[in-house]
């Protein structure tokens, strides 16, 4: 579990960030398909990081089909991916 909210040691802050957006685009991009995964991201969410939770979440997020998985990851990672600006002058 090295990815996003589930990357050991961070904030936890950060950690609920990622979650909510995790789950965000989770609810979003998959729809009932996501239900599972969008309540186990939702409890891990509001336990403040318990890592069984967390490790439950990453789990039900792992039982997505893998189009859903690709289609929310890559999402994922874009919102995460600092905006570059670039000036034209």
């Amino acid at each position: 579990m090295t990815w996003g909210p589930f990357v050991p040691g961070i904030d936890a802050a950060e950690r609920k960030a990622r979650l909510r957006s995790l789950r965000a685009l989770v609810k979003v991009l998959t729809g009932p398909r996501g239900h599972d995964a969008n309540l186990a991201l939702l409890r891990a969410e509001i336990t403040d990081g318990d890592s069984d939770v967390l490790r439950e979440a990453h789990a039900e997020f792992g039982r997505l089909g893998t189009l859903d998985q690709r289609r929310v990851l890559s999402s994922f990672a874009d919102v995460q991916t600092p905006i570059l600006k670039v000036v034209h002058g």
